[in-house]
């Protein structure tokens, strides 16, 4: 019933939001995923999922917007309610004010936590971030990104709480080395702890890709490392996306590792993904995921919607 009423809230917004912005001239767009999943893990039960993730956006003039994400799930990297409807959360998990420049953007507000590319490495790009971001791109493509913040709570209900005090810091510089190969570097300070990333992408083909991924804790002797192909099967109507990933995550690195975008445990882990469209239903996907990771083995399998 909570669920239901959530919808409903979330639908009566959306079209209260449209009318509105239709009266004041102001263009809306949104976008919806909707996905079911089978989760089978060696060392639980298995389980149905679904999540839904809906991004209104406001866009107030040539050059500034307004933004939200509203997703289901109770954590900041989980964002799947279980079907059997012991859960039924669903929040608003960002709201900012983007400015766009010429040569970058600035971001205010409960922001993601990427500001393009989602890396292996990178925070859940389901988690937010709550404080400013602002870019800089050379004419090169080369950028330069400062996000100072907080990070605190990992609870999505409150993800829109005004922060109280500073405690995320990130400095990132992403540089095209050459037209096949690129990098990033970046010093952060978050969940009590600082770190060095540095990330290595190489395009091997007009198809595939090779990244390498380093984050090393300078207050404590600890690393999280990955290394995946990523890559392109071409078929005459349904290319295959797939992804082959190993990574190493030392068993005290905290948080920071918990809340990638691909962790699946902490030791040695190898993920392999493989993923395409039905060829009559082209907003629709399917997945599969395998992910071998110490004494651990899971499944993910679904489908996923887009509109």
């Amino acid at each position: 019933m909570g669920y239901l009423l959530n919808i409903i809230i979330i639908i009566s917004w959306a079209v209260s939001t449209v009318a509105w912005a239709t009266a004041k001239n102001i263009s809306y767009t949104d976008k919806l995923d909707f996905q079911v999943r089978f989760d089978q893990r060696s060392n639980r039960n298995e389980r149905f999922q679904y999540r839904l993730r809906y991004y209104p956006s406001l866009q107030l003039d040539a050059s500034v917007s307004l933004n939200s994400m509203i997703v289901t799930g109770e954590h900041f990297n989980a964002s799947h309610n279980s079907l059997d409807g012991s859960s039924n959360y669903i929040y608003a998990r960002r709201l900012f004010v983007r400015k766009q420049y010429e040569h970058g953007k600035t971001e205010i507000g409960a922001i993601p936590t990427y500001k393009g590319r989602i890396s292996s490495s990178g925070l859940s790009k389901d988690g937010w971030v709550t404080g400013a971001r602002h870019v800089y791109i050379s004419q090169a493509g080369n950028a330069l990104e400062l996000v100072v913040g907080r990070l605190e709570s990992l609870d999505p209900a409150h993800a829109l709480d005004w922060p109280e005090n500073l405690n995320y810091f990130e400095l990132e510089y992403s540089a095209n080395i050459d037209r096949s190969r690129s990098m990033e570097l970046s010093i952060e300070r978050m969940l009590s702890g600082n770190f060095i990333r540095t990330e290595y992408r190489q395009t091997l083909s007009r198809q595939t890709e090779l990244a390498l991924e380093f984050i090393q804790r300078l207050d404590s002797n600890q690393s999280k490392f990955v290394t995946g192909l990523t890559g392109t099967l071409r078929y005459p109507d349904n290319p295959l996306e797939y992804g082959i990933y190993y990574a190493y995550s030392s068993q005290d690195f905290g948080p920071r590792a918990e809340l990638t975008e691909d962790f699946i445990g902490n030791g040695h882990s190898l993920s392999l993904e493989l993923e395409g469209k039905l060829s009559r239903f082209q907003a629709t996907g399917w997945f599969v995921r395998i992910d071998l990771v110490e004494n651990t083995q899971r499944l993910l399998t679904g489908i996923v919607i887009k509109l």
